[in-house]
């Protein structure tokens, strides 16, 4: 530190002093970890500067609202990661899933005169129906009710996707990792379908990570991610976050993209892209109105948690891969379960894209089938002593959740039917732990359900005959252990 004294305010009241001493001399340290910028606004050199900043004629920090330094570099980080051109932060992954929608799909702004485009309605959204029960949610309820339809389709089936197009389809979304059944759709299938049809394409890249997978590179789009679950590593702090890939041209169709390539009053009278070009005009959009006008913005905190995880996030998914294709590997042998879907398995239907596009894995998150009665599944999961029950993922530590009752509980039945989950479902994130100490809390669990009390008096230990089930035609392609079995 130098040894030069402070330079003496010009005021020196006691007040003045509590917010302004010793802030006269800007810092001249050069931290090697990047700082925390708390702050909520920004101070400008000069009115015209403020002017031209606000009016967006300029780059700069005008709230933290829209962005700020933390939150900056995280961003161009994870740009970075994922190939894209660019990408805007946010505070939860719904949120990042909720603007990406509305930019492509909501309905078109306002021309110059001030007016709303008419003729340009909300959009129309073909989605995974093996997806996120959030996301079925915010597609089924609230970004319905703002007018944007939704029809669900087999994300391993392109035919699906075609057949589902109307004229106002304005984006396909799926997960590049399915969440809960670990399914993996076949990327570039499905983006030649929607390019070829006037769609964007979203891939919500939460569970892969860019470590095991760049969708844009497939030929999404947009990427989305809850940057809470691997990203970030350890469960503290939401955060989500757009990427642009750089795919996305508006320009070539500029009827279809009105949003993007007409004139707006909101920015000065030019349209997006005549301002920010192709590679910029979408995540101006989000940031700009969506995240400036909605508010989901994320906080410097959060921001610098998720730069710390993101630092290992190689050797973190790497273990965390292993994990779950060993666990995967014990669930398939075990009587007590009937069915383990994770694209390890053999005899899965995904593993041939598994090979093709995942080289270093296919990610911790895998479902199984209990062997038995509802009463059974309760008995598991209040066995349980390692595992969390808990509805996240991508923690360091081990948490099973009972989708169809929780993360999936307001599915309609016919996506419940379609995304293969029912009251026998288990879904497990697979942490960091010791696989022997993973492995005994689940064997214990399922012995404990798959076991009854013997007669009054004696104790556990003979052996249950399974309830009997009603009929059902296996699921196709699905990795059933009489299969991996043969």
């Amino acid at each position: 530190m130098s040894a030069e004294p402070y330079p003496q305010p010009e005021h020196s009241g006691i007040g003045t002093l509590q917010v302004h001493g010793g802030t006269a001399q800007p810092p001249t340290a050069r931290p090697v970890h990047p700082p925390v910028y708390l702050t909520a606004s920004y101070e400008f050199d000069s009115l015209r500067d403020a002017r031209e900043c606000f009016a967006q004629r300029e780059p700069g920090f005008t709230y933290s609202r829209t962005g700020s330094p933390t939150v900056a570099l995280l961003e161009r980080r994870l740009a970075a990661l994922e190939g894209g051109v660019g990408a805007v932060a946010t505070a939860s992954g719904q949120a990042a899933v909720t603007l990406a929608v509305l930019a492509l799909a909501g309905r078109s702004g306002q021309s110059p005169d001030g007016e709303p485009h008419p003729e340009v309605p909300a959009g129309h959204v073909v989605a995974s129906n093996r997806i996120y029960g959030g996301t079925a949610d915010l597609l089924n309820d609230t970004l319905a009710e703002a007018g944007i339809g939704v029809t669900w389709v087999d994300p391993h089936d392109s035919g699906t996707w075609e057949a589902a197009v109307t004229e106002r389809t304005r984006a396909f979304l799926l997960e590049s990792i399915g969440n809960p059944h670990a399914d993996l759709p076949d990327i570039p299938a499905v983006a030649e379908v929607a390019h070829r049809r006037g769609a964007a394409l979203i891939v919500d890249n939460t569970l892969a990570t860019p470590y095991l997978l760049q969708p844009g590179t497939l030929g999404a789009d947009v990427v989305v991610h809850s940057v809470t679950k691997y990203l970030t590593g350890n469960g503290t702090s939401l955060a989500g976050a757009v990427v642009d890939t750089g795919r996305f041209t508006p320009s070539a169709d500029p009827a279809r993209w009105p949003q993007l390539t007409a004139p707006r009053r909101r920015f000065g009278g030019r349209s997006l892209v005549e301002g920010h070009g192709d590679r910029g005009a979408l995540l101006h959009l989000v940031r700009a109105q969506l995240l400036n006008d909605l508010g989901p913005s994320l906080a410097p905190l959060n921001a610098q948690q998720a730069l710390e995880g993101i630092e290992t996030l190689d050797i973190r998914v790497e273990r965390h891969c292993r994990v779950a294709e060993e666990i995967a590997r014990r669930l398939v042998t075990h009587p007590g379960v009937r069915v383990v879907r994770h694209p390890s398995v053999p005899g899965s239907r995904d593993a041939a894209i598994a090979e093709r596009d995942f080289p270093r894995g296919t990610g911790a998150v895998l479902s199984f089938e209990i062997e038995g009665s509802t009463d059974d599944v309760e008995r598991f999961f209040d066995s349980l002593r390692l595992f969390k029950l808990a509805a996240n993922i991508g923690d360091g530590r081990s948490m099973a959740t009972h989708p169809a009752w929780t993360t999936h509980c307001r599915l309609t039945p016919e996506l419940r039917e379609a995304g293969e989950i029912t009251e026998r479902t288990v879904r497990l994130s697979l942490g960091r732990e010791d696989v022997e100490d993973l492995w005994g809390d689940l064997a214990r669990a399922l012995d404990a359900a798959t076991l009854r009390q013997g007669p009054a008096g004696g104790t556990r230990g003979t052996a249950r005959k399974p309830a009997p089930q009603p009929a059902q035609k296996p699921a196709p392609q699905t990795a059933q252990k009489e299969a991996v079995r043969a």
